[in-house]
């Protein structure tokens, strides 16, 4: 489309601050047109589970082309044949061997890393739905604790469900409105990413509606709320540390702005850590400050705005907040429970390492992980780390999301299904195999994944994938 028609399409605000943003005509024309072009997928494997070698032997028989996303080793665009299975339904996907992430979103956690490959307390304050949170977690080899905070409560169940899927075992999930925690949690973490709520101009390839209701007076309202949850994310963040800043969004009010606002209100305290050189080609995208802003037409992907911020020194506390947490409802094992829960997760494949420990509440049982003690009884967790078992009379009921972290099973341990009785397992029915598992209790596998802890009644496998994860139509390949 010419760009005379683009204001057909686009608010003219809108276009006028991308003229502003961008160097000269031939680039904004570009903007139009890959503005309107479809987005390509991508994926990013998950290296929790299956390394990235071993997840391009695993799929090299499938018909699909798997291009590197230069700023991201796990990161692959993703072109198949046979678009009519929806990628979800792959299964490598339900199995959480990869995450469906768009290439760009995959910048702030590299630049976070890239900067502070050692921590052991991190911050996600805008987390659902879990693409950057499962990225952190990789990162950190499930190590240390990761406060994954949602405000939407309808999105925080989907932020559990990826991060149970993906095998994420360090995370410790809240509820709230950012704002609380620099009042709440002063210098508390190593790393903090603010991938801040925004207008949303750099997924419209992706979603046509993305600018229905924009408007530059929303664009600053949306601003003001950014600088709040900024000045947050400071305050939490230990001198040291270090501070990612980014959004799906184009205009200069919700990015530069709003870092050049942080700059100005601690000028002794805070410093830019360029990103011209956080991959080949980065310095196209690089800003005179040294931020990153990802135009469409860059690298044929959303849009995208990161900055890399260094805090260099402590700053004012702000005001404790006036709720109160309330006693935590969990309390530690005695050495001979832990012992014997320690035992009994063991003869069904369960091991842990000595950076999660064992909490319980009534008759739940729960690995937390470690590193999250400082931060208990200073602000509400909604979960935190794995539920490992409920306990009955006689024994444990060991928990889906543990077996999916947790299972090392060997050989004598794990009964591998075909792919038709995996993909009756996903839809939630009991397997009638050809040969009767040897074991009363084993895990499913499939592609030497854990599926999940089954039991054998009779000559069928009940099953006991969780209802809420079922699924129907086609699936596999």
């Amino acid at each position: 489309m010419p760009v005379s028609d683009a204001s057909s399409l686009f608010p003219a605000d809108f276009l006028s601050l991308m003229r502003q943003s961008l160097p000269d005509e031939a680039s904004f024309a570009q903007f139009i047109a890959y503005s309107q072009q479809p987005l390509r997928r991508s994926i990013r494997v998950n290296t929790l589970k299956i390394s990235v070698a071993d997840f391009l032997s695993q799929t090299a028989g499938y018909e699909w082309q798997l291009t590197p996303v230069p700023w991201c080793e796990e990161g692959f665009w993703i072109s198949r044949e046979d678009e009519s299975l929806p990628l979800g339904s792959v299964a490598e996907h339900l199995s959480g061997l990869f995450y469906i992430q768009e290439a760009s979103s995959m910048l702030p956690v590299t630049a976070l890393f890239d900067a502070q490959p050692q921590v052991s307390a991190v911050m996600d304050m805008a987390a659902a739905p879990g693409s950057k949170t499962t990225q952190i977690a990789a990162r950190m080899g499930n190590q240390g604790v990761i406060l994954a905070n949602e405000f939407s409560s309808s999105r925080v169940k989907v932020l559990h469900a990826n991060i149970s899927r993906c095998g994420v075992s360090n995370s410790a999930l809240t509820h709230f409105d950012a704002r609380v925690f620099g009042p709440a949690l002063p210098e508390q973490f190593d790393a903090i990413l603010l991938d801040a709520p925004c207008s949303g101009e750099g997924v419209m390839r992706k979603d046509a509606d993305a600018l229905k209701n924009w408007s530059l007076a929303s664009t600053k309202e949306i601003a003001a709320t950014q600088r709040d949850l900024l000045d947050s994310a400071f305050h939490a963040l230990k001198p040291g540390g270090t501070l990612v800043y980014s959004t799906c969004t184009l205009n200069q009010i919700e990015n530069q702005q709003v870092i050049d606002w942080l700059l100005q209100r601690y000028p002794d305290a805070v410093e830019v850590v360029p990103l011209d050189r956080l991959f080949e080609g980065g310095d196209q995208a690089a800003t005179p400050e040294g931020y990153l802003h990802v135009f469409p037409q860059m690298f044929d992907s959303e849009g995208f705005f990161v900055a890399r911020l260094r805090k260099t020194a402590s700053v004012e506390p702000l005001p404790l907040p006036g709720y109160k947490v309330g006693k935590l409802p969990f309390s530690h094992l005695s050495r001979q429970l832990e012992s014997e829960i320690v035992q009994a997760a063991a003869a069904v494949s369960l091991k842990w390492n000595d950076s999660l420990e064992l909490w319980q509440r009534d008759k739940e049982i729960w690995l937390f992980p470690k590193a999250v003690t400082p931060l208990l009884g200073k602000v509400r967790f909604s979960r935190i780390g794995l539920k490992l078992a409920e306990t009955f009379p006689k024994g444990y009921r060991w928990q889906h999301e543990a077996v999916i972290a947790l299972a090392q099973p060997d050989a004598t341990q794990t009964f591998e299904l075909t792919a038709a009785e995996a993909e009756e397992w996903y839809r939630g029915r009991d397997i009638y195999p050809e040969t009767a598992p040897a074991n009363n209790e084993m895990i499913v596998t499939w592609q030497q994944q854990p599926l999940g802890l089954a039991k054998k009644v009779g000559s069928r496998i009940k099953n006991s994938y969780p209802r809420e994860l079922v699924r129907d139509g086609r699936l596999f390949r």
